[in-house]
């Protein structure tokens, strides 16, 4: 029994330390997306995940099952790495397996992206009336 906890340690200590690093990457995502005609219609979506990211490794927001949050890191991880099945300073055809990486998975997070999306509009318009309250 010991030793399944320890393993399961061992996929949360990487999730984390692969969270860590996406965190510190995101203004190189956005460039990417803005650089690549490819790319550039999976934004919004990244960006919501991005903000799921820092949710979930801030605390604030657990409520995804784990398989949901790597898939999406090894989305996002896949996408930053200039060394890929077809190698991103190919002019063109660069960042096709990008999208289809993403794409594939995107889809696989879809529900629990619009579940999160939820939550966060529920966040935002809770702080907002909590703000209003403060200055009348």
């Amino acid at each position: 029994m010991a030793e399944k906890t320890t393993d399961k340690q061992k996929k949360y200590d990487i999730l984390d330390t692969d969270l860590e690093y996406l965190i510190n990457e995101e203004e190189k995502l956005q460039e990417k997306l803005k650089d690549s005609s490819h790319l550039e219609r999976f934004a919004k979506d990244l960006m919501l995940f991005m903000s799921l990211i820092k949710d979930y490794y801030q605390g604030n927001y657990r409520d995804i099952p784990y398989k949901t949050i790597s898939a999406g890191v090894v989305g996002l991880l896949y996408t930053l790495n200039p060394i890929d099945i077809i190698p991103d300073f190919i002019p063109f055809i660069g960042h096709i397996d990008d999208a289809l990486v993403l794409t594939f998975c995107l889809k696989l997070v879809e529900k629990d992206l619009q579940k999160y999306q939820t939550w966060k509009k529920r966040q935002t318009a809770a702080k907002t009336a909590t703000n209003l309250k403060k200055n009348t």
